[in-house]
């Protein structure tokens, strides 16, 4: 590529950057990067000019846009935005506005989140701040300490999120930088939280306390994630990025919605390479655009998975669309470009060969529990069990968050666990505090057991705080499970997941029973609703789920879907379960589920 590519500022700026870098490498006795003053950005490869070293953080984002424009296509405001002004470079801008009381505008917007800052207007004329708690993994005093800051600079709660992440909400432009200082004082980052970003890197939440696992995931997650934050190229992106570690226990980090799934599997018998754990590579999942993570057929050690990533994130920065944000995902890489190209262009970046596996040599220790995230439960410590704390749509007080924080320093070990299912497990309590600690939780006003429906009730934060939610998923979330436990009692639980808009933040199509925000006419007004779908899974059962309803309010969805479980109850096999149920229906017969209770509008 030549010089031409880059405008004559992009020139220097990239020039004098690479200057300070090979001043400083000279100091400590290091060979210069720049090649003799060649500029930069010229001749540039994917992963730098050696396999496995990157050369300049701006280089591969940069050249992509150049690249993409010189084709024909021009770039969308985002990448414009970036373009005009590096987000990671904002801090003293984000300063300054929160000393006058100002949120941003325009694209400034958009370049906040980079720093976790979201202005969410007009569902809340405030910010919302997500942390990064890489593997879900939160200590004690970082809880409590979260829930003060919460009382002082925010709302005075703390969501739960389908990534085991944390994020305050309802803070005024003047508490920006309080946030931002506090949750660092912490030990907690909220830095490529939101925007063009890899997000929370996920792993099994019961990670090193699971009798079943075939391998610890969290110290993987917790690596992973020092890799993107200290790697600033990782912060070039065209668009969202996850990342998710399995460890093949009971509770799933539903590594197969991920665009990089890593889950465990064990080879017994292989004349590729000696028997032992490791992990199967999965790439493109984005289940709201109903794509699963599909498998590569390769298998990667515990050692290569970090480098395997940061080489497949750096192709998809290479590669990725900068000009329609709809297909910027890498799914849509590998639609286009074909798995095959893609891992040759994955390899290239390593400089070396993956290692290719029969998948028929493989173990994968399907043994997930749908109940193991809720109620008491033996660790694979003799003495020790864990208990998953009941969170219906992931919302916990500042009382009841500084109440778990005493509760895991007096009875466990001071350590927290988040989940993707939007509530918290406690490890490490020995079996004679069992009863004490249900009891302290009963007084935060919190449960150990949850009911069928609430066992697996997902809700993303609605309109109440987000400006493209449709409907307040998080009220309606509860109001259909107070409605479902009136009225029927299961032997298997349901997963229902409420989600508010296209970005199907609670992953509305995995669901067993899954509902998407709209908007529904009645009487020429426009009102909440919700198009509904069942039939979705994950793992063993993932299915994308089918549409059963259209335009259904939200004062009539808990009777839509009072009429599925229903028909379920009626239809079912003896001990089938409702993913299982629901496979075996033809489309017609989905459509019919939810007539039985349910009367149409005029």
């Amino acid at each position: 590529m030549s010089d031409q590519a880059f405008s004559e500022a992009q020139k220097q700026y990239l020039s004098g950057l690479m200057m300070g870098a090979d001043v400083a490498r000279t100091v400590r006795g290091l060979p210069v990067l720049a090649g003799g003053g060649e500029t930069a950005g010229t001749s540039i490869r994917v992963g730098g000019d050696t396999p496995g070293h990157h050369q300049d953080p701006a280089q591969d984002a940069l050249q992509a846009q150049n690249e993409q424009q010189a084709a024909g296509g021009k770039l969308c405001k985002e990448e414009q935005a970036k373009r005009d002004k590096n987000p990671l470079d904002m801090w003293e801008e984000i300063s300054q506005r929160s000393s006058r009381g100002e949120f941003p505008k325009g694209t400034d917007v958009f370049l906040t989140k980079f720093h976790g800052l979201f202005y969410v207007a007009p569902a809340q004329d405030s910010f919302m701040c997500r942390l990064r708690i890489p593997g879900g993994q939160v200590w004690s005093h970082q809880l409590s300490g979260l829930a003060d800051l919460s009382d002082r600079s925010a709302g005075g709660y703390i969501d739960i999120t389908t990534r085991a992440n944390l994020q305050l909400r309802e803070i005024p432009a003047n508490s920006a930088t309080d946030i931002l200082y506090g949750v660092r004082d912490l030990g907690l980052t909220s830095l490529g939280s939101g925007g063009d970003n890899i997000r929370n890197v996920t792993a099994s939440p019961l990670s090193g306390i699971d009798p079943v696992e075939l391998i610890e995931t969290l110290p993987l997650a917790k690596k992973m994630h020092h890799y993107i934050l200290n790697h600033r190229e990782m912060y070039g992106l065209p668009r969202k990025f996850n990342i998710a570690f399995d460890g093949g226990g009971t509770i799933s980090s539903l590594d197969d919605t991920n665009d990089i799934g890593f889950h465990a599997i064990e080879v017994t018998d292989s004349p590729e390479m000696p028997a032992g754990v490791y992990f199967s590579l999965t790439l493109g999942g984005i289940t709201g655009h109903r794509d699963f993570a599909r498998d590569t057929g390769i298998i990667v050690t515990a050692a290569e998975a970090m480098e395997v990533a940061g080489a497949i994130v750096r192709v998809f920065i290479k590669s990725g669309n900068r000009t329609d944000r709809k297909l910027a995902r890498l799914k849509y890489v590998l639609d286009d470009w074909g798995f095959d190209k893609f891992i040759d262009a994955v390899e290239l970046a390593l400089g070396r060969k993956l290692l290719r596996s029969d998948p028929n040599t493989w173990n994968r220790c399907e043994t997930e529990d749908r109940w193991a995230h809720v109620g008491f439960h033996q660790q694979k410590q003799s003495d020790r069990s864990y208990v998953g704390v009941v969170f219906p749509v992931g919302r916990m007080t500042s009382d009841q968050a500084r109440g778990l924080a005493r509760i895991t320093s007096r009875y466990g070990t001071g350590e927290l666990r988040l989940t993707v299912w939007q509530n918290l497990i406690i490890p490490n309590i020995r079996s004679e505090d069992e009863p004490a600690v249900t009891a302290e939780l009963h007084s935060l006003g919190l449960e150990t057991q949850a009911s069928s429906f609430r066992a697996g009730l997902v809700a993303c934060t609605g309109s109440a705080g987000c400006k493209f939610a449709a409907s307040n998923t998080k009220q309606d979330a509860m109001r259909i499970a107070r409605h479902l436990e009136q009225h029927f009692e299961l032997e298997h639980p349901i997963n229902i997941h409420v989600t508010g808009c296209h970005h199907s933040c609670a992953q509305h199509y995995i669901g067993d029973i899954g509902l998407i925000g709209t908007k529904v006419e009645v009487d020429e007004d426009m009102v909440d609703g919700y198009d509904i779908y069942i039939g979705g899974g994950w793992g063993e059962r993932r299915a994308i789920a089918r549409l059963a309803a259209e335009k259904v309010t939200s004062q009539e969805a808990s009777s839509v879907v009072g009429s599925i479980v229903a028909e379920y109850l009626q239809g079912k096999a003896d001990g089938e379960d409702f993913a299982t149920y629901a496979s075996r229906l033809p489309d017609d017969e989905v459509s019919n589920l939810a007539k039985l209770d349910f009367a149409p509008r005029p």
